[in-house]
C-alpha cells in the first residue's frame, strides 16, 4: 500500500464549514415568531389543528433546509419528533435522546412537551377531547399507515381529520430556503458493480414475476442505486431527490426537477429511460390507470396511494423492490467498501494516536477532537462528506447514546473521564460508520469492567456463525449476554445496515430486540455495535462495520453456515480491557482482530504514528 501523506494545513474555509456544524440554529425565538403566521393559516383554512412531522416528503433522516418544518414553526432541531399546532395550543413529542434539547430550544409559554413512544403523538390525541375540531394533516408527509392511526385516535378525541393540499406551514413560512438543486451525477459502474440496465432488468422480471405492472420507488436512495447515480440535496448522504416508476419490461420513468439534469446523465440513462420534470408526477401516476402497481407503505406517503385510487390504479403493498438487492452488495461494491475502510481507518489511527498522546492534558473540547478527526479524514483526500454529524461526547456527554455536541453542550476531554467518538465518512467506492471509547487520563476500575463487557459482546456477535433464514433479531441477544449477566442492558439497536456511498442507516435488515423479519444473507452489511451507558457519568460503544459472508460448512457440520468478515480497522482501547473477564477464546479474537489492523494500516502510517500503532496491536 502506497503511504498516504499528512496534510499540514486545511483550506481555512474548509475549517470554518466544520466550525459552523456546531451552531445549532432554532430556539425559542422560533415559536414566537412562527406559530402566529401558522395560526392566521389554520383559520383561513377552517381548520382548529395541524400535525407537524418531523419527515419530510422522502422521509430523509437528514432533511433539506427548506423541509425542516417542525424545526421553523417550534425552534426544536432534533432529528426526530412531532407536533400539534392548535389555534389555542400547541403540544410537541421527543423521545428520550432529546428531553433536554427539547425544553431548551422551545418556549414553555406557547409549547406543551409530552414523550415518545408514550403517549405518542397518536395516543396523546385520542385521550382529548376534540368534538367538533378539524385537525389537519398533509398527505405527502405521511404513510397511510400513520394516517390510519391518527384517524382513529381522532375518531376517539371526536374529530375531524383533514386532507390539505396546501400546507398551513409552508404558507407561513415567508423566507422559506429554495429547494435543493444539486446537480444529478452519475455513479460510475467500477463502484456500482452492475450497470443500471441490468438492475433495472432484474427488478422488471421480479415484478413480472408477481404479476405486477409497474413500481413507484420514492426512496431517494433506492433511486439512487438502480439508476446508479448520485445528488447532493441531502446532507451526509449523496442523495438526488427525485421519484420514480419502474416497470414489468425494465424501462422506467425518472422525476426530477429539470436544473438537477445534464447532458451526461440523458447519455448514461440511455433510451430505455425517460426524464421528466417532477412537476409531471401526477401526470406520470395518472398514466398508471388500470395496471397493478406496486408501493412500499413504509416509505410512501399516503398521497401516493390516494392518487392511485383516484386514477384507478391497484396500488399493491410490497416492501419496495429495490430495498433487498441494494442491501446485498456485489463484489465491487464489498471491494470498494473495504478499500474506503482501510483509508478511514488510518485517519481514524492518526486520530487515535493525537488522543492518546495530545488530548490528554484535559483543555481538549468535544468540538476540537470532532474537528481533528475531521480533518484527519479529510487531509487523506477522497473525503465527500461525513456520513452523519460526529458524536463527540465527554465525561457524562458521552452517556447519551444519539449525542450531537454544540456550541452550548461542548465539554473537556476531563482526565479520569471516558471519550465516546462515533462517526464516519463518505467516499465514492464506500460509506464508514465507527465507534471507539478511550481513556482520558486513567481508567477507573468500573470503566475498565464495563468497557471489557461491551467487548465480549462485540466479539460474540464478530464470530457468530448462523445458518440460513436467521435474522438480525435472532442474533441480538449475543451481544449483549455479557451485559445481562452483570444486570446491565442498553437501549438501542446492535446493528443497522450501510449503504455504499449511500446511507449510513439502511434497511431492510438490522440487529434489534425488535422483530425483523428480513433474514441475514450473503454481502450484507451490518454495524456490530453493544455499548454501555453510565448516566451521569460516561458512555461505551464499540463498533465495527461487518458483512455476511458466503454460507460454508463447519468441519464436522450438517449446515451451510453464514458468518462475518469485519470491514472496520482501528486500534481498540487496550487500557480499558480487564484480560481477567476475557476467556482465551476471546482474548486470541482481540490479538487476531488487532494483527488484521496492524497488517491492513500500518503501511499508511510512518514515524510516532506508526510506532504507536504497533504498541496497540500487540498480542494481550
Amino acid at each position: 500500500m502506497m503511504r498516504l501523506p499528512m496534510a499540514k494545513t486545511l483550506h481555512p474555509h474548509y475549517i470554518r464549514r466544520m466550525r459552523q456544524t456546531f451552531d445549532i440554529k432554532g430556539g425559542p425565538q422560533d415559536g414566537r415568531a412562527h406559530l402566529p403566521p401558522v395560526r392566521d393559516q389554520l383559520k383561513a383554512q377552517g381548520l382548529d389543528g395541524l400535525y407537524v412531522p418531523h419527515e419530510d416528503e422522502y422521509q430523509n433522516e437528514y432533511l433539506p433546509d427548506a423541509n425542516e418544518r417542525l424545526a421553523w414553526v417550534s425552534g426544536f432541531t432534533g432529528s426526530f419528533g412531532s407536533a400539534f399546532v392548535f389555534t389555542d395550543r400547541a403540544v410537541i413529542f421527543a423521545d428520550g435522546r432529546y428531553t433536554i434539547q427539547v425544553a431548551d430550544q422551545t418556549d414553555p409559554d406557547l409549547w406543551e412537551i409530552q414523550n415518545v413512544p408514550e403517549p405518542g403523538p397518536f395516543g396523546w390525541l385520542k385521550s382529548q377531547d376534540m368534538s367538533g375540531k378539524k385537525i389537519g394533516y398533509d398527505p405527502k408527509l405521511m404513510s397511510p399507515n400513520d394516517v390510519s392511526a391518527m384517524e382513529s385516535a381522532a375518531k376517539m378525541a371526536g374529530a375531524e381529520l383533514v386532507a390539505v393540499s396546501d400546507n398551513p406551514i409552508d404558507l407561513a413560512w415567508e423566507d422559506r430556503p429554495e429547494q435543493p438543486s444539486a446537480q444529478v451525477v452519475v455513479h460510475d459502474v467500477k463502484y456500482a458493480g452492475v450497470a443500471h440496465d441490468e438492475k433495472r432488468q432484474q427488478i422488471g422480471k421480479d415484478l413480472k414475476a408477481e404479476k405486477l405492472d409497474a413500481a413507484i420507488i420514492t426512496s431517494p436512495a433506492s433511486i439512487a442505486w438502480a439508476f446508479n447515480i448520485r445528488g447532493g440535496d441531502v446532507s451526509c448522504t449523496p442523495l438526488p431527490l427525485g421519484r420514480a416508476i419502474l416497470f414489468a419490461d425494465g424501462s422506467a420513468e425518472l422525476y426530477l426537477d429539470e436544473v438537477k439534469v445534464s447532458d451526461a446523465l440523458r447519455q448514461h440513462l440511455g433510451n430505455s429511460v425517460t426524464l421528466r420534470p417532477l412537476s409531471d408526477l401526477e401526470e406520470g401516476l395518472a398514466g398508471l390507470k388500470g395496471k397493478s402497481v406496486s408501493v412500499d407503505p413504509d416509505v410512501a406517503s399516503a398521497w401516493f396511494f390516494d392518487k392511485l385510487e383516484q386514477v384507478g390504479a391497484r396500488a399493491v403493498r410490497q416492501r419496495d423492490p429495490v430495498a433487498l438487492p441494494k442491501a446485498c452488495k456485489n463484489e465491487a461494491e464489498l471491494a470498494g467498501t473495504s478499500a474506503a475502510h482501510i483509508r478511514d481507518g488510518i485517519a481514524l489511527t492518526r486520530f487515535l494516536h493525537w488522543l492518546d498522546t495530545e488530548a490528554q492534558n484535559g483543555d481538549v473540547t468535544e468540538i476540537d477532537a470532532a474537528i481533528k478527526l475531521e480533518e484527519f479524514r479529510e487531509s487523506l483526500g477522497g473525503l465527500d462528506d461525513l456520513s452523519f454529524p460526529t458524536i463527540s461526547g465527554a465525561g457524562p456527554n458521552g452517556a447519551l447514546p444519539h449525542y450531537r455536541v454544540s456550541t452550548a453542550s461542548n465539554r473537556k476531554l476531563e482526565r479520569g473521564s471516558l471519550y465516546l467518538v462515533d462517526s464516519g465518512g463518505q467516499y465514492l467506492d464506500g460509506t464508514t460508520d465507527v465507534t471507539r471509547t478511550v481513556p482520558i487520563g486513567d481508567p477507573s476500575a468500573d470503566m475498565r469492567r464495563h468497557y471489557t463487557l461491551v467487548l465480549k459482546g462485540h466479539i460474540a456477535l464478530a464470530a457468530v456463525r448462523f445458518p440460513h433464514g436467521t435474522t438480525g433479531t435472532h442474533l441480538d441477544v449475543l451481544a449483549r449476554h455479557a451485559l445481562w449477566q452483570a444486570g446491565l442492558d442498553y437501549q438501542h439497536g446492535t446493528g443497522h445496515g450501510v449503504g455504499v456511498y449511500l446511507g449510513v442507516h439502511e434497511g431492510p435488515q438490522r440487529i434489534a430486540k425488535a422483530w425483523n423479519a428480513i433474514p441475514l444473507v450473503e454481502g450484507m452489511i451490518v454495524s456490530n455495535e453493544p455499548g454501555y451507558y453510565r448516566a451521569g457519568q460516561y458512555g461505551i460503544r464499540i463498533e465495527n462495520l461487518q458483512y455476511v459472508t458466503p454460507a460454508s460448512q463447519i468441519e464436522g457440520g450438517e449446515l451451510d453456515m453464514y458468518g462475518f468478515e469485519c470491514l472496520t480497522f482501528a486500534p481498540l482501547a487496550r487500557d480499558l480491557i480487564d484480560l481477567t473477564l476475557l476467556t482465551e477464546e476471546e482474548r486470541a479474537w482481540v490479538d487476531a482482530y488487532h494483527a488484521q489492523v496492524y497488517e491492513h494500516l500500518a503501511d499508511g502510517l510512518d514515524g510516532d504514528v506508526k510506532d504507536w500503532l504497533r504498541a496497540a496491536c500487540m498480542p494481550l
